[in-house]
């Protein structure tokens, strides 16, 4: 199921939960911000989407694919659009949803390679304090992840109250 089928999805069954708990559901956007009025971006907000290259999103054609306008490197969703999607969550009443799509958001700069490394060093026993307080400092200052470098700054220290720290 692609990311775009799984948030609409996603947004379906919470409008219906809202409102079978008798809440008002957003219908309109607020002050230039998304809500469930915009959802499905692809749909209702199609001319505000973008690729990280800076490709519209309503230039991301089968035509534009096969004539060689429109790359791999233009079919990954940009921060801005994971904003969106975050803000469309809020909309609804699901602000941690959106705080994850604000921590994906942060981390499209980090390379898969350099997430794959991440992700083994936060696995207990893995890392030493001094080893993730630097990878904390890392995506705090090389990649502006100042979301996801608290996350690796907590998790150390969490890490060595409960002991879980590698040794020296």
């Amino acid at each position: 199921m692609d990311q775009e089928l799984m948030m609409k999805l996603i947004v379906e069954k919470v409008m219906e939960a809202m409102k079978a708990e008798g809440k008002p559901a957003p219908s309109v956007s607020a002050g230039g911000r998304m809500t469930a009025a915009n959802y499905p971006l692809s749909e209702k907000s199609a001319d505000k989407l973008q690729s990280p290259t800076g490709k519209k999103f309503t230039d991301m054609t089968k035509a534009g694919l096969l004539a060689g306008n429109v790359t791999s490197d233009d079919m990954r969703i940009s921060p801005e659009t994971l904003e969106m999607q975050a803000q469309v969550a809020e909309s609804v009443g699901r602000g941690a949803f959106a705080n994850n799509m604000r921590r994906a958001a942060e981390l499209i700069a980090v390379g898969d390679d350099r997430l794959l490394e991440i992700y083994n060093a936060l696995r207990p026993y893995r890392s030493t304090k001094a080893e993730l307080l630097a990878i904390a400092e890392e995506l705090e200052t090389r990649y502006n992840a100042k979301i996801s470098g608290g996350l690796v700054r907590e998790a150390a220290a969490v890490y060595e109250a409960r002991g879980r720290l590698k040794k020296d």
